[in-house]
């Protein structure tokens, strides 16, 4: 018998590369990540991005940063080359960014990528182009010190690629969004971005991390923020969060980094709410920038491909320690506001922030004064609205009670509620009714959300959904990947009552509302709507789901208690929660009412 072919092989280079850059490089923001790094590594204090077609066509980062020597630059684009560790050991001792040596062989497998290079001192610079990892040429050129590189046609030798990429919109909304990410982690830097050859945003090197928040993030979102910082032997935490009464419905605006690196933690996000609960209402979260110092033994940096999240030896001690700095730094700003700290004005805020800098963490030495904050949703005081009816000041909207409790329409025969007699409110929350089987207790926030939910979703099915027209537009602004959503979903936007306007990259003017949405509410609740699209919530490529899921976001806003109501008031609530097609329990499925007939009245008071 002859030998058998034999079945294991080493892969080509190239072949390995393009397998490792689909590890790496999942989306062209990740190549703008790579290249960033990389430039921050080389000690860079001026970073240029560029790129367009949402970085599938061309994306191009350039460093004044100490530029590589010919063989170095050769020695780059070799698998698991790098010149940031030498042995296993120095993995307990990471103070830069990159460290494997993956990313530059990687983009090159998958791209035309062209190198440009100069060292200070040399008299000329090095250019190695690779097209799809096959290396065209390596020549002198000339240069200024620091690094070029520029990619094209990124997933050009592997097309299957491409078709999982999103939008030119949203892929670029990454980029954006990965570029603000670093310039907040390095405010010493300065960083310039462009997009089809129309500048996004040049920050020039911040002072200091709330001067570099408000240049990226906006002087509204500086002004809402409270300083923490704590130190202790084995961390040490600086940065800012919302101050009480500024809330978010997602956790897209915890932003953490860890030793200067941006990073998805889980134990640091989860710390954060956790330190924010006693000042949040349950379901909303912080917004935070939160710097995390340690010693590099103490996390690994090297649990995830595109090196995105971090593992902590000592989870539970750094969990203790974030929560317990949140919770000084809240209470502390309180106590210096005084007692209209959660509704009134910011007063200017000075505080020191650690000293604390590991590669890539700036030292925020101060906080910079800042003035009054104005509303946490931007809405200006005192917007009027114009709808059917007369106008109406912003906050003055009608009661649920007043526009919604009765019956749109005449009821249907038989459909007149049931015969039970109001006896009156208990702790204003429950509703108390008398029947000939016993007692009723109503719970009348879900009995509510029971009638405005069907409401909306009739509403919303037949496309008829009453809009009020603002006579002044209200601000809003969202970070790039929120903006490029609302974009993309404008028109579900638009079919449900809403008029957005684009006033910039991510600034827009909301000019119309559905009715039932008061104008001080508007700017949030997009913002809320954005973020459940953003989590996969609510998905308008699913319209039923999709209407369904804003029905029940919508309730939140519309559902308000009167304080006291009479007869007629909750004998409408009857009429309309028995017409709806499942009056016994709310959209969130808690009953609407309970029954407590004879039988069990007599069991519990010992009736013979």
């Amino acid at each position: 018998m002859g030998a058998t072919a034999q079945k294991i092989r080493v892969l080509p280079d190239r072949v390995a590369n393009q397998i490792a850059a689909g590890e790496v490089i999942e989306r062209p923001a990740a190549v703008v990540k790579e290249l960033v790094e990389n430039a921050l590594d080389a000690g860079a204090t001026r970073i240029a991005v560029e790129f367009s077609h949402g970085g599938r066509a061309r994306i191009r980062v350039e460093d004044n940063g100490s530029g590589m020597a010919p063989a170095d630059a050769r020695m780059a684009l070799e698998r698991h080359a790098t010149s940031k560790l030498a042995e296993a050991g120095d993995l307990d001792r990471l103070r830069t960014f990159g460290f494997r040596g993956e990313a530059l062989p990687s983009i090159a497998s998958i791209a035309r990528f062209a190198l440009r290079t100069r060292e200070a001192g040399a008299e000329a610079g090095t250019e190695i182009v690779v097209h799809g990892g096959r290396r065209m040429h390596d020549r002198a050129c000339g240069c200024p010190v620091g690094t070029s590189i520029e990619v094209e046609d990124l997933f050009g030798p592997v097309p299957a690629r491409r078709k999982f990429l999103k939008t030119d919109r949203t892929e670029a909304a990454h980029i954006v969004q990965c570029v603000r990410l670093y310039a907040l982690a390095c405010p010493q830097v300065a960083f310039r971005l462009s997009e089809d050859g129309r500048e996004v945003f040049r920050s020039p090197a911040a002072a200091n991390l709330l001067d570099r928040i408000a240049e990226i993030f906006g002087r509204e979102t500086a002004e809402s923020l409270v300083p923490i910082a704590a130190a202790e032997p084995e961390w040490q935490l600086a940065g800012f969060i919302s101050r009480p009464g500024v809330a978010r419905t997602t956790r897209q605006e915890l932003i953490g980094f860890v030793n200067g690196r941006p990073v998805d933690s889980r134990t640091l996000n989860s710390a954060l709410i956790a330190g924010s609960r006693e000042t949040l209402p349950e379901g909303k979260f912080p917004r935070a920038f939160a710097f995390l110092t340690c010693d590099p033994a103490a996390v690994d940096v090297n649990v995830h491909p595109a090196k995105r999240e971090v593992r902590f030896r000592q989870e539970a001690g750094v969990r203790d320690f974030v929560i317990r700095s949140v919770v000084a730094g809240l209470r502390d700003w309180s106590v210096r506001q005084g007692p209209a700290a959660a509704s009134g004005p910011a007063p200017e805020v000075v505080a020191s922030v650690g000293p604390a800098r590991v590669h890539g963490l700036a030292e925020p030495a101060s906080v910079y004064p800042v003035g009054g904050a104005a509303g946490a949703d931007g809405a200006p005081a005192g917007a009027m609205v114009s709808s059917t009816g007369p106008a109406v000041l912003a906050g003055a909207m009608p009661s649920p009670s007043a526009q919604g409790l009765r019956p749109s329409a005449p009821a249907a025969p038989g459909l007149d509620g049931p015969p039970w007699r109001f006896l009156g409110l208990a702790h204003g929350t429950y509703a108390l009714f008398e029947s000939a089987a016993g007692l009723i207790l109503l719970d009348r926030r879900s009995a509510q959300e029971r009638v405005w939910f069907e409401r909306l979703r009739r509403q919303f099915r037949a496309g008829g959904v009453p809009v009020q027209r603002l006579l002044l537009a209200i601000p809003l602004e969202l970070d790039p990947i929120a903006a490029a959503l609302l974009l993309d979903h404008g028109e579900f936007l638009h079919d449900h009552g809403f008029e957005v306007v684009e006033f910039g990259r991510t600034f827009f003017r909301i000019e119309a509302l559905p009715a039932w949405l008061e104008p001080g509410a508007a700017a949030g609740f997009l913002r809320d709507l954005v973020g459940a699209m953003r989590e996969g919530r609510l998905s308008p490529g699913q319209p039923e789901l999709a209407r369904e899921q804003l029905a029940r976001m919508a309730i939140a806003k519309v559902v308000r208690l009167e304080p006291s109501v009479g007869e007629a008031e909750m004998r409408a609530l009857l009429t309309e929660l028995f017409a709806t097609e499942q009056p016994s329990v709310g959209p969130n499925g808690r009953p609407t009412f309970l029954e407590i007939n004879h039988a069990e009245l007599g069991r519990r008071f010992l009736a013979r």
